[in-house]
């Protein structure tokens, strides 16, 4: 029984330092050095792996968005193209038949059909329509965008080409345009005044729209 206490008494003894505070054995130290080791990596694969799947589960809610995206955009262009076959084509020809050019609805909205005018000039029949533009003096609404590339460390030849492009011994780029906009209003100008041009060269057209006029609530 003796023996038996006492071997405890040494399992259970630990040494102290010069000051009186417990001392740790080696293997004592070894051990706790390994579990806080162990732990440390176990947090750290937790963690590592909690970030995965959150990165994860954000990537899949990314490509979900930008598959919604995509689906109401494409939706979106055919519902623009049905809009423009109803007002374009079968409202103006439903009212044609009937010999009316609007109609009111019980709400207090109006529907009226109004000429609409169109044109795009091809890139090959480009050069020939600003011709005609220039002969019969509607250049102005003709977009010109001179330009020349210079390279680094030529800031002084590219102020000096602002004034003296030629003499300086460039070729400038240019490049002219008409922007859509200004060719539709061009072209409804010409319809309305009753002049003549060249339609074709023009890409031009006549066509009809039927217009609602939401009524007042």
């Amino acid at each position: 029984m003796y023996t038996i206490l006492s071997d405890l008494v040494k399992a259970r003894t630990v040494p102290l330092t010069t000051k009186g505070e417990p001392r740790l054995s080696d293997d004592l130290t070894k051990m706790m050095e390994q579990d806080f080791e162990e732990t440390s990596a176990s947090s750290i694969e937790k963690i590592d792996q909690q970030g995965l799947t959150s990165i994860a589960e954000l990537a899949r809610t990314i490509r979900d968005k930008e598959s919604n995206i995509s689906d109401l955009e494409q939706r979106l262009k055919a519902e623009k193209k049905d809009l423009l076959k109803l007002t374009d084509e079968e409202m103006p020809a439903m009212l044609a038949e009937i010999g009316m050019s609007s109609f009111a609805l019980d709400d207090g909205s109006t529907v009226e059909v109004k000429q609409t005018y169109g044109a795009s000039i091809l890139v090959e029949k480009r050069p020939a329509a600003y011709d005609w533009l220039r002969d019969h003096g509607y250049d102005d609404i003709i977009k010109n965008t001179v330009a020349c590339q210079f390279g680094r460390g030529e800031d002084d030849q590219a102020s000096a080409f602002a004034e003296f492009a030629h003499q300086q011994g460039f070729v400038p780029e240019q490049k002219t345009v008409v922007h859509p906009q200004t060719l539709r209003a061009f072209v409804k100008e010409r319809c309305e005044a009753g002049e003549e041009f060249p339609m074709e060269l023009f890409g031009a057209w006549i066509g009809q729209r039927a217009v609602i006029k939401r009524g007042k609530k």
